[in-house]
């Protein structure tokens, strides 16, 4: 029989969560292959369409990783993600998502260690929750802006 594997996106900030990843792959330190990383100057400019665009194109599951709050690079980015974030969770909440889906955590450079473990947590919760179903979000249009992130 086989074991349902998920496909989790993860979008990670440059400064913090990306180095955080490198670090636990220098580290040789064990999580889940069957991640896809996106690499952004911060987290801040992960806009919902990409989490929902992630989910529609064939992801089971969206893992957001940023710089701890209170040491953006860019000041406020992680703060506007929370929120965005919020009110995301509750949009797909509508449609039927599972909260357990779409996650959003923090991990700083030095963290190999909470990396590896978070990945290897949205990843057991993302098996347990089964394939996401197809679904398409065709009543709502998403106007694309420019990242509000503050340039230090």
């Amino acid at each position: 029989m086989n074991k349902f594997e998920p496909k989790i996106v993860l979008f990670l900030c440059n400064w913090c969560s990306y180095a955080g990843a490198d670090l636990a792959g220098t580290s040789r330190l064990q999580y889940a292959p069957n991640v896809r990383v996106i690499r952004l100057m911060c987290s801040g400019r992960v806009e919902p369409y990409f989490i929902i665009e992630a989910l529609q194109t064939g992801a089971d599951g969206v893992l957001v990783l940023g710089c701890h709050p209170g040491e953006c690079h860019y000041l406020e980015g992680n703060y506007r993600t929370a929120g965005r974030m919020f009110l995301l969770k509750k949009m797909l909440g509508q449609f039927g998502i599972e909260d357990g889906r779409v996650r959003l955590d923090w991990v700083s450079a030095s963290e190999g260690v909470n990396f590896a473990s978070i990945v290897n947590q949205m990843t057991e919760s993302v098996r347990a929750l089964g394939p996401l179903e197809k679904f398409q979000i065709s009543d709502f249009t998403f106007e694309m802006k420019p990242a509000e992130v503050a340039h230090g």
